[in-house]
């Protein structure tokens, strides 16, 4: 995550124990189309192996938030060590109390081509560090995100799949969890538009972390139990990338010496325009691994006109209509307005819009040509053509 203060505008309730089964109402069926995969069980030699970068991650190594001030980010804090017969990325972050002496990790995609589907990640989170003091506000994550473009930004689209506070921070005491699907924010003066749901209990060890982003929700699940249902502006306007990072929200409550904590990744997968099940993941990376394959990518190279199922009816009418409609539609493009990421559209208004090319509406045009788009329900900075809250009417 970019940001270091938690000041909510929505809350969606607390979880002190996981211990429900989830129901899933439009879970997809075993044989759901093939709209492309990411798959990557990090085997890698170290965070230099060219097949890393090669694979699109890149380890951080640029300065700056969050967490403390003046703190080094290394792509040496980046390991890949065998854990529990399998090879795993580990990430390590230590403090002496100072910023010149806090080191933290990040690895995050390079590319930032992620929106709708299901992302999944098994990772091991820490209680208590693996040499040193422990009771620093160590934040260990895994997250989607855009850039912010400027303050407020109304198209910015940040996930926190999980962020692990085992002793606290931000004014809370630990074990917390959070789950937090962002609308924008602002730095200077603190300003936070966002919806959490929280677990207070340990998570030490390993969890399966999945998120579904589909049909308006963002659905967050940890270990087969759903943990949050994000919806309504939260729901993410453009493409992102995926992150895990490491890192000390500051060092208030370090106790001497040096201190050093690890977080752990075994897999990451994503199912592009596809809201998978849990069970579906661990059945799809269980593939993936039985067959030998360490890494797979057909994100951008398979079911290019593959989008999020709307449970279409399952039997046809029966006769069809024998005179055209005598109602016009309810725009064209004749009279339809350009859309304008910064205004409000209620359901049902039209708009004319060529799509972006990479989800970034101030980036190149998809060379499509402008399409008509109706809001399906109150939006703002959400750009047609790329998110579920316009359904798309046809080419001008």
């Amino acid at each position: 995550m970019s940001i270091d203060k938690r000041k909510s505008l929505g809350f969606v309730g607390t979880l002190a124990l996981l211990g429900t089964v989830a129901v899933f109402t439009n879970a997809p069926s075993a044989a759901a189309a093939e709209c492309g995969y990411l798959f990557d069980d990090f085997s890698y030699s170290s965070s230099s192996d060219s097949s890393l970068t090669a694979h699109g991650w890149t380890p951080r190594s640029y300065a700056g938030g969050p967490g403390v001030p003046g703190a080094t980010w290394s792509p040496n804090s980046i390991t890949f060590p065998t854990a529990d017969g399998q090879k795993v990325m580990q990430l390590q972050a230590s403090t002496d109390g100072t910023g010149a002496g806090t080191n933290h990790a990040e690895l995050y995609s390079t590319q930032k081509r992620y929106f709708e589907g299901t992302y999944a990640s098994r990772v091991r989170f820490t209680d208590a560090p693996v040499s040193g003091n422990d009771g620093d506000h160590i934040n260990q994550t895994f997250f989607t995100i855009s850039p912010l473009n400027g303050d407020l930004d109304p198209t910015y689209s940040e996930l926190d799949i999980s962020e692990y506070l085992p002793n606290g921070g931000w004014g809370e005491t630990g074990p917390i969890n959070y789950q937090t699907t962002w609308y924008t924010y602002r730095a200077e003066p603190w300003f936070a538009d966002n919806q959490h749901s929280e677990q207070r209990s340990s998570l030490n060890g390993w969890h399966d972390l999945v998120a579904t982003v589909a049909n308006g929700h963002v659905i967050y699940y940890i270990d087969g139990v759903q943990v949050g249902d994000h919806s309504g502006k939260f729901y993410p306007r453009q493409t992102m990338t995926i992150n895990w990072n490491l890192w000390f929200i500051d060092t208030a409550t370090h106790s001497g010496g040096l201190s050093t904590y690890i977080q752990q990744v075994d897999w990451v997968l994503f199912a592009k325009n596809q809201a998978l099940t849990p069970a579906q993941v661990s059945s799809k990376t269980a593939g993936y691994r039985s067959s030998g394959s360490t890494f797979a990518d057909t994100v951008d190279t398979t079911g290019g006109g593959c989008t999020n199922p709307t449970n279409p009816p399952t039997t046809p009418p029966t006769t069809p209509p024998t005179t055209p409609p005598t109602t016009p539609p309810a725009g064209s493009c004749a009279t339809a307005p350009e859309w304008a990421f910064g205004s409000v559209y209620q359901g049902g208004q039209t708009v004319k819009h060529e799509k972006s090319k990479y989800g970034d509406p101030s980036g190149p045009a998809s060379g499509d040509g402008k399409h008509l788009w109706k809001a399906r329900y109150w939006t703002q900075g959400s750009e047609p053509g790329w998110t579920q809250q316009w359904e798309d009417l046809g080419r001008c």
